[in-house]
């Protein structure tokens, strides 16, 4: 295979043929020589079937999609609340890799809605787990699972809980298609299933022994250093700073986002690292220009996003360890991100995929 190997920016992606087995990036260290990452080309619809049963949530690396938006919401609320492209279905998301979904939703005419912020996207719950059912009992992507973030957006707390398990049991597949205890659990206790992590319902109101799945105790507002709390015996490490004041914070954003998805070798416990690496403000930080970035900044004129540095920054973890040593870093964790498809053709849910299949040990982990 002849790889077309030109000047260019630092880890590029190396046009390859279409029917190759391989991705290939090139980081060029000098006018003579380069650097080459290779990696298998997966089938990012169904990646989680080729991880051992044995291996938890918590060690996987799973990448997420935040404020989810269905095709026919993707105009509503742009810039200030827009976090995806118009092709970016649900279907799509998840046969692209997405397995974390973050949703808003708010009681309209005794219905629940995808809402976010002050503007109503306009797609009907009932809609999305159709979507998700079809996804987790197709043959092909029936091993898979899916952690469903459910988050109030407006204030009647009992009606809202109460609404969602009602809308869940009309579903297909019902409430036994939903993994609703408060721990992490391994892969093999969850495919085809879906995992909620409920951030409503604080006492359980209306739902069988008050579970509502995962439940975080609190959840501090865009705390910038990040906080932490405990699901049964795991340690739970979130970094969620979205209120940045500018542009000109994007590089201290992905530093803070990435630095906790880099999992110690030595931990006493069970951790699981959630980062979202979204972000927004009004004027100077709308979401499409944090994480796509603004003009061309390969020629110095304007300045990369949040996902182009992500992938930079993924594949200098992997790119260190031909220079330095013996064995991959542990990317592991729930990384949540807007736009995720973007820089185009090199989106960076790939490169979280094969996270999960990089720095693995017999015996660790839960890797058999």
């Amino acid at each position: 295979m002849r790889l077309d190997i030109d000047a260019g920016a630092r880890w590029k992606l190396v046009k390859v043929p279409a029917d190759s087995e391989w991705i290939v990036y090139r980081n060029k260290l000098s006018r003579k020589h380069h650097c080459l990452l290779i990696f298998p080309r997966r089938d990012t619809s169904c990646f989680l079937s080729l991880v051992p049963d044995t291996v938890p949530l918590s060690s996987l690396m799973l990448p997420g999609k935040t404020t989810l938006r269905t095709d026919r919401m993707a105009f509503y609320g742009w810039p200030i609340s827009q976090c995806q492209s118009l092709s970016t279905s649900l279907e799509r998301q998840l046969h692209s890799g997405i397995r974390v979904l973050d949703i808003r939703l708010a009681i309209v005419d005794s219905h629940l809605i995808s809402y976010h912020g002050i503007y109503p996207q306009r797609a009907p719950f009932a809609e999305i787990l159709s979507t998700v059912h079809t996804f987790l009992t197709t043959p092909s992507t029936s091993r898979e699972t899916i952690v469903m973030s459910i988050k109030q957006e407006d204030s009647d707390t009992q009606r809202f809980t109460k609404l969602v398990r009602e809308e869940i049991v009309a579903s297909p597949g019902g409430l036994g298609m939903w993994y609703l205890e408060n721990r992490l659990p391994t892969l093999g206790e969850v495919r085809g299933k879906v995992v909620m992590f409920s951030r409503f319902g604080d006492n359980g109101y209306g739902w069988d022994n008050a579970a509502i799945g995962i439940h975080p105790p609190l959840w501090p507002d865009s705390d910038k250093l990040g906080f932490t709390w405990n699901c049964q015996d795991t340690l739970v490490q979130t970094q969620d700073w979205y209120a940045i004041p500018s542009f000109l914070s994007i590089p201290e954003k992905v530093a803070l986002s990435t630095n906790i998805l880099v999992a110690s070798r030595d931990s006493p416990s069970p951790t699981l690292s959630i980062s979202f690496l979204s972000a927004a403000s009004i004027p100077l930080a709308f979401p499409p220009t944090i994480a796509r970035g603004l003009g061309w900044p390969q020629w110095g004129i304007g300045f990369e996003g949040v996902n182009a540095r992500v992938g930079k920054w993924l594949l200098d973890q992997f790119g260190d360890r031909y220079e330095e040593v013996d064995e991959d870093p542990r990317i592991r964790g729930w990384a949540l991100m807007d736009f995720f498809e973007d820089p185009v053709g090199q989106g960076i849910v790939p490169l979280f995929v094969e996270c999960n299949f990089r720095g693995r040990m017999c015996n660790e982990e839960g890797w058999a």
